[in-house]
């Protein structure tokens, strides 16, 4: 059946569609026009001059709706999924913090059986962690965190093709091996929890690590060595100038102004957005799976209050903080939390677009930036039909 989401302003790869239309055929979509001429035979929605965008692509999130994928268990990513589907994210990249091998295996085998359902939103598996610098461990459990150990990561990674990115500090022995392998392997590579001279990140570069972990977060900046300074990781990555970066746009994690002065430097096509959130986002519940975090000013904390542990954010708060906070214009959002992410995950030939052949995944906002609507796959998310 074809369904015409009709007087929509429409965000296409080209720009606005002042007064477009997006047809739906099964979990398609079928085609985009520039008019609101209803089409014979399709059952008509009325988005009522409201934002019509792709549905949001999230690259880095650790559970929802008061359930980890830390767990591994199908029950548990299917309740986190669906708690974050109501809040506009339609295709995600479910993350661990840093595991043993037993607690990976149980959630890579968790998501590759509900991968099997060709319309899953889960797009494959985002290891954060487990090789990391100990002096950076932030919110990760410190007991789990090692060097790169081959003996892990490269049974894991042949065994296991629903992995999909994998993060470690460039700085560590055999972080640069460990980059070069992953990424033959077609997985991200990505810099994280470090502190990455500008000769870690260069290198790093070479071995294949293309993109950087919550940006700001769990890195260095700028910072004296005795009388002299030195160069942090947040300066080596903006020199290089082609590495990706995701950006916390919760308001807390990274300041609005500095939201805005990333995107600045970076660009729209450089720069995605990310939730980072917990099991408490999108839940009722003020309980993290990890119990040294709690809540408090409208994000996760590590109890001794020593640093910031993820956020309870999810997809609609991104783009109202970016907006409505950060100054970068709607259009620039609504890419970050779509296109960008879907390039940088190799994705984009058929998710993060509104454009004909690709999935029917779209939400519709509102003036003040609310969800009134998602679809996934063609069909509208129970609890979000709000127009």
């Amino acid at each position: 059946m074809l369904t015409q989401i009709i007087n929509a302003k429409v965000l296409t790869p080209q720009g606005w569609l002042e007064n477009g239309s997006v047809l739906i055929e099964g979990n398609k979509i079928a085609d985009v026009i520039n008019c609101s001429r209803p089409v014979v035979g399709a059952k008509l929605v009325d988005a009522k001059g409201m934002v019509v965008a792709p549905g949001g692509v999230e690259i880095h999130v650790h559970g929802g709706g008061g359930r980890d994928f830390m767990e591994g268990t199908e029950e548990a990513f299917t309740v986190a999924v669906n708690a974050h589907l109501k809040h506009g994210t339609t295709s995600i990249f479910p993350t661990l913090s840093s595991s043993t091998v037993p607690m990976i295996e149980a959630a890579a085998e968790a998501c590759t059986n509900l991968m099997k359902d060709p319309e899953s939103p889960i797009l494959g598996l985002h290891l954060e962690g487990h090789y990391f610098n100990l002096a950076m461990a932030g919110g990760q459990m410190p007991e789990n965190i090692k060097n790169p150990d081959p003996n892990e990561y490269i049974p894991l990674i042949e065994k296991w093709p629903c992995i999909k990115r994998w993060d470690a500090a460039p700085e560590l022995p055999g972080a640069d091996e460990f980059g070069k392998f992953i990424s033959s392997k077609g997985v991200l590579a990505s810099i994280a929890h470090t502190q990455a001279t500008y000769d870690d990140v260069h290198r790093a570069w070479e071995s294949g690590y293309t993109h950087a972990t919550h940006f700001y977060n769990a890195m260095t900046g700028v910072h004296k060595n005795r009388e002299f300074k030195s160069e942090g990781t947040i300066e080596s990555i903006y020199l290089h100038k082609d590495m990706t970066v995701e950006m916390i746009c919760d308001g807390i994690h990274v300041p609005p102004v500095m939201l805005r002065m990333i995107y600045n430097i970076k660009g729209v096509e450089r720069t995605c957005a990310i939730t980072d959130a917990l099991a408490c986002a999108a839940s009722s519940s003020n309980v993290a799976f990890d119990p040294r975090v709690i809540i408090e000013d409208g994000v996760c904390k590590l109890a001794d209050r020593s640093a910031l542990a993820g956020s309870i954010a999810t997809m609609d708060r991104l783009i109202r903080t970016m907006v409505q906070k950060a100054d970068i214009p709607l259009d620039d959002a609504l890419r970050m939390i779509s296109e960008t992410p879907s390039k940088i995950m190799k994705v984009y030939d058929r998710k993060g677009s509104l454009e004909k052949g690709k999935d029917a995944d779209i939400i519709i906002l509102d003036d003040e930036l609310n969800l009134r609507q998602v679809w996934q796959m063609g069909k509208i998310v129970e609890g979000t039909d709000k127009l």
